[in-house]
């Protein structure tokens, strides 16, 4: 998964309605009672940070304008450690030489679990009613799904939310597409044949982009109604009051028949399996591509979109409706989805000398100012105090620098820890409705026109996945292994629609093997659970 959540803009500008009022004052329980409660910046605050990803590596907390500010005013230094690139190994490590840091981030489950098991995390239900934000956004529901067994919150969530959003689809060349007479783009046989022309037209451009193959998972969503990627991803697929094999599915397998046909004929990215995220920037962001497939193409689109129109007014990208197999209902099509408890989490780790600081300081990066200074860098740039709705006030600079806000953005987007979706997304909208269409943020027009629309509610299938040191866990991981080799095997050797088939069927023969279908009787009482505890 890519880091690129949500990164638009906001709100209110010179409107007189909008006139600004003081930013919070320095203190974390923004709509609270001071009290005892920990005031961010009377005093220092130093806590070391692991993102607990491969890809993930922190940069300097300080180096750039939003980190700073927070770093002089609030008092707050971050120290981050890195992984190495292997995750798995250095958690253990820190484990087991009792070395942890004061904070981890990274992705519910096994994890997490596990070290909560163990005794080694901090329990956050004190301090939600001294520092009210995360209650307050999050709600109720949110934290319950988030408790563990012992009925205790140890977990922060970062983009949690309770209306759609996301940004999976699909981002087209402009330029290309106008240059070849704007064809339809809405079946997969449309595609197909544009792809086709792109070849033919333009034979330096890569037709189709699915960056470090997720864009393959993306297409997965045009074979059956109410198909999100995430089924892809989970390895499993809900049929009825059960959850069924992935390779047997006929949308899953009729995916890898259309990817297979686009890779041999050279329609789409021939390195997908083995290419890393800079290749794909620079394809992008240079116009190098017609159509790009990914769970986050706005990450790079937008950066790519103001590029192309700094040397071309008549360039840059647009998006479109996802595409759908022909006889299927085109609003029923989800490439992308969301859940309410949003992306990932962090937790506070008994290592951490003063635990509640910590919490305040993720409160306050969860409020308004503090998701503000985050998305948007320091007051007085981009943004400028709030309106009486507590919304965002966005500066001229904002609409009239978008290339200094795209990088202020973009430096900011791996400290983005305590997302606020429902904050963020409000304050972007209220804004973006006041503009004429051609001054609306390139993101957000395309948020509000199509991918916030066409995202699946996916909070049922969330926490299925076994502990790793579990048999459902060690049988996971091989089915894992099975399904990115039958993938990989299904796109790039098979040479015909047949022999994908038949690469899946033995895939599913080798899944069983393993118990897969064990594997699938959890995560079907897993989600059978979920569905209990939402109706609570």
């Amino acid at each position: 998964m890519v880091l690129s959540l949500l990164a638009g803009c906001g709100s209110g500008g010179n409107d007189s309605a909008n006139k600004p009022v003081p930013s919070p004052e320095n203190t974390s329980n923004e709509g609270g009672k001071a009290g005892d409660a920990i005031v961010l910046g009377e005093k220092p605050l130093e806590f070391s940070f692991y993102g607990n990803y491969d890809w993930y590596s922190m940069p300097v907390w300080g180096d750039d304008l939003a980190t700073k500010w927070i770093k002089d005013d609030k008092k707050v230094n971050v120290t981050g450690i890195n992984s190495g690139g292997n995750t798995k190994q250095k958690l253990n490590t820190m484990i087991v030489s009792d070395d942890l840091p004061d904070v981890i981030w990274g992705d519910r489950g096994a994890d997490i679990e596990n070290m909560r098991a163990n005794g080694l995390l901090v329990p956050l239900d004190d301090y939600l009613d001294k520092y009210p934000n995360l209650k307050k956004w999050a709600g109720e529901s949110t934290l319950n799904m988030l408790r563990s067994p012992d009925g205790k919150l140890y977990q922060f969530p970062n983009w949690y939310t309770s209306q759609p959003n996301g940004n999976a689809g699909y981002l087209v060349n402009k330029k290309i597409y106008e240059d070849l007479g704007s064809p339809p783009l809405e079946t997969t046989e449309d595609l197909y044949q544009y792809l086709k022309l792109v070849k033919e037209k333009y034979p330096n451009v890569v037709p189709l982009e699915v960056g470090q193959k997720e864009g393959i998972d993306i297409l997965a969503s045009a074979f059956a109604e109410n198909h999100p990627y995430r089924f892809n991803l989970m390895m499993a697929v809900p049929e009825g009051n059960e959850l069924k094999s992935i390779f047997t599915d006929s949308a899953f397998r009729e995916s890898l028949q259309y990817s297979n046909k686009l890779y041999r004929e050279k329609l789409m990215t021939q390195d997908a399996f083995s290419q890393t995220k800079d290749p794909v920037q620079e394809k992008v962001t240079t116009g190098r591509i017609a159509v790009f497939a990914s769970s986050s193409p706005t990450e790079f689109g937008v950066m790519g979109d103001s590029l192309l129109k700094a040397q071309d007014p008549d360039a840059g990208y647009i998006m479109i409706w996802p595409v759908h197999k022909e006889g299927l209902d085109k609003n029923k099509i989800f490439p992308g989805d969301y859940n309410q408890l949003g992306w990932n989490v962090s937790v506070i780790t008994k290592a951490a000398k003063d635990p509640e600081a910590i919490f305040a300081f993720l409160d306050w990066l969860t409020g308004p100012e503090g998701q503000s200074v985050s998305m948007w860098g320091p007051e007085g740039l981009y943004w400028n105090g709030m309106d009486q709705d507590g919304s965002t006030i966005f500066t001229d600079k904002y609409t009239s620098d978008p290339e200094g806000l795209a990088k202020v953005m973009d430096s900011t987007v791996n400290f983005q820890w305590a997302g606020n979706t429902v904050y963020v997304d409000g304050v972007k909208s209220k804004f973006e409705q006041t503009l004429p269409e051609e001054k609306r943020n390139w993101e957000t027009r395309w948020q509000l026109e199509i991918t916030w629309k066409t995202q699946y509610n996916t909070t049922e299938f969330v926490n299925l996945d076994p502990a790793g040191d579990s048999e459902e866990g060690i049988i996971s991981q091989s089915v894992f292994g099975i399904y990115e080799q039958a993938r990989s095997k299904a796109v790039l050797s098979a040479k015909n629609e047949e022999e994908v088939l038949a690469i899946l069927d033995q895939a599913e023969k080798d899944a069983q093997k393993v118990g897969y279908d064990k594997l699938l009787k959890y995560k079907t009482e897993k989600w059978q659970e979920n569905l209990k505890n939402m109706k609570q």
